[in-house]
């Protein structure tokens, strides 16, 4: 009896350990545990870049913004920050929103709490430092958060964020036509789109695709009189 209640129990903390984790695909999941998938307003649509920087395709996402007049979310990650932090601090100084992605890009479930603490703490000092200001939202590796990485972003202040929609140019075969297709379907006033501009973490050279995706996504945007906006910091 004695052996079975610890493993019950066993059982239990790691279901409590793991309950955030399918939150990426249950939308009320999400909502019950605090975590947006969309902007709390309606005044245009967040895109949001995973990864980076990356100096291969960091640039090109950069100079298609700027040429739309358009602004962005991107979500670094702190040992590419240390690699190339002239790259950050051009993403803030184009008026783009910072955000965390951890300093190694290692699933929050198999942190221990010192250890994920310990990670977030670093990614936190290198990302400041670079871009000149303390970030505030934090996405964990792959969309998936523990409730150690939840309760951890919550006591620094930041607000986790997914997305509502996608491109999913991780993929095989993905190309810069179904990118565009995937990251605008049905797309309305609220919704935070996952885009990559780093490739370090999946197929070689697969955020190329974001990048040639990128001027057809801002032109349905605009087409769909919808502006591309940072995430707003809370007030």
């Amino acid at each position: 009896m004695k052996t079975r209640a610890i493993g019950l129990a066993g059982f239990a903390a790691a279901c409590v350990w793991c309950a955030p984790g399918p939150a990426p695909h249950v939308p009320a999941l999400a909502r019950a545990l605090g975590i947006r998938r969309r902007l709390p307003h309606l005044d245009g649509v967040a895109l949001t870049f995973d990864d980076g920087p990356d100096p291969r395709t960091t640039p090109v996402v950069l100079a298609e913004l700027a040429r739309a007049q358009a602004t962005a979310t991107f979500f670094l990650v702190g040992e590419q920050v240390e690699r190339f932090g002239g790259l950050a601090a051009e993403i803030a100084a184009a008026g783009h929103e910072i955000g965390v992605h951890g300093h190694r890009h290692l699933p929050t479930l198999l942190r221990t709490p010192r250890g994920l603490n310990a990670d977030l703490d670093r990614a936190e000092t290198v990302i400041a430092e670079a871009a000149g200001r303390r970030p505030v939202f934090y996405r964990a590796p792959f969309g998936v958060f523990s409730t150690a990485a939840l309760i951890s972003a919550w006591r620094r202040g930041w607000t986790p964020l997914l997305w509502s929609r996608w491109g999913r140019e991780w993929e095989h075969g993905a190309t810069a036509e179904n990118v565009a297709r995937r990251a605008t379907k049905s797309l309305t006033a609220g919704d935070v789109v996952l885009l990559h501009d780093a490739s370090h973490y999946g197929l070689s050279g697969f955020a190329d695709a974001t990048a040639r995706a990128l001027p057809a996504i801002l032109e349905t945007l605009s087409e769909l009189g919808l502006a591309a906006v940072a995430v707003s910091r809370p007030e």
